[in-house]
């Protein structure tokens, strides 16, 4: 599964890890990802994730 980050602030989803912080579990994948309140570190909304690369 892809990663993805912020582009605002760097936070970067991985779905192995999921964000337990925040309730996602692991294996989720971004697209099924409810982010209400924005990226759990900065706010930004998800629109400001992109696919992440090493």
């Amino acid at each position: 599964m892809e990663k993805y980050n912020c582009t605002v602030c760097g936070n970067i989803y991985d779905p192995e890890s999921g964000d337990p912080d925040t309730g996602v579990e692991p294996g989720t994948p971004f697209k099924d990802v409810v982010l209400d309140l924005g990226c759990p570190v900065c706010g930004s909304p998800k629109e400001d994730y992109e696919p992440y690369t090493d």
